[in-house]
């Protein structure tokens, strides 16, 4: 008989037995790339996830947070230039280049509130920098994910030199007719 992976596993009708395993009679089987590499052990994968939160918020979450009556707790923090800062930011959000940090965090912010970085999008480890700088400084810090690039795409007013604006939002990254995606 012929071995042959499907979806589901167990005998085909032709007669060929389908596996689901890495191996049969110790010959081996090709796994998928997805699976090249078993995936980590709940725990693991609980602890990784887990940390990951810690560090990270993204666009939807942080938008509304600023947007609830009340603190919502952090401050938000443009590591972009100038240039960038004025094309458009985050409506009260800190402007502070990541090159500036070492030598105006401490003027700018308040230790005892935790800082939520940004910088362009996805492409940019701008905010990533900035986290880093402002953690080595001992402020408690996260990165937004996605940046000033899906706050843009997710529909969220933003302010620009010449006053506020706002784009429809992308479907490929915000629920249509949604108040969020239900994540």
């Amino acid at each position: 008989m012929t071995a042959t992976s499907t979806p589901t596993g167990g005998t085909r009708t032709d007669g060929t037995i389908a596996i689901t395993g890495n191996a049969i009679s110790g010959n081996a089987v090709a796994v998928n790339p997805v699976l090249r590499v078993a995936p980590a052990s709940p725990a693991a994968a609980a602890a990784y996830f887990g940390a990951s939160l810690a560090f990270h918020a993204d666009v939807s979450d942080v938008a509304a947070a600023l947007a609830a009556d009340g603190d919502p707790g952090f401050v938000v923090l443009d590591s972009r230039s100038t240039a960038s800062w004025d094309q458009g930011h985050v409506p009260g959000a800190i402007h502070l280049p990541t090159a500036l940090i070492p030598e105006q965090a401490e003027q700018l912010l308040d230790k005892t509130v935790p800082v939520v970085t940004y910088c362009w999008g996805p492409g940019c480890n701008g905010a990533t920098r900035a986290a880093l700088a402002l953690a080595e400084l001992g402020f408690q810090v996260k990165e937004m994910l996605g940046g000033f690039e899906y706050w843009a795409r997710e529909g969220f007013e933003f302010e620009t030199w010449e006053g506020h604006e706002r784009r429809a939002a992308d479907p490929l990254t915000a629920p249509a007719g949604a108040e969020d995606c239900g994540c």
